[in-house]
């Protein structure tokens, strides 16, 4: 099963920006119930999905700086980048089939 990376204002922009395939980022707090309801569905999709698509994980409370620069206002808010732009975004709880749903459509 793929890892989720763990991000933060110092290697993000290595680990998302630099990447070379697409990287879905989760924005998410530790005290956000939907957040820890997304979560395990995130890792299982991650595992799913090993190989096509990286993912990561930013706890907005220890990274103001980029929750600022991309105005996450809210979480969960998921974001798609594809070499370094945000191709997609999508806030709030979902299932396992919306989450394929929404990386099918914008991949």
């Amino acid at each position: 099963m793929s890892a989720l990376v763990e991000l933060n204002d110092d290697s993000f922009e290595q680990e998302v920006l630099q990447a070379e395939q697409p990287v879905l980022v989760d924005y998410w707090a530790p005290w956000c119930g939907p957040c820890k309801m997304l979560m395990p569905i995130v890792e299982q999709v991650a595992g799913d999905r090993d190989g096509e698509v990286k993912f990561g994980k930013v706890n907005v409370d220890e990274n103001e700086n980029i929750m600022t620069k991309y105005g996450i206002r809210g979480v969960p808010t998921l974001m798609l980048f594809k070499g370094g732009e945000v191709v997609a975004s999508k806030s709030g709880a979902m299932s396992k089939a919306q989450l394929d749903a929404f990386l099918d459509q914008n991949l």
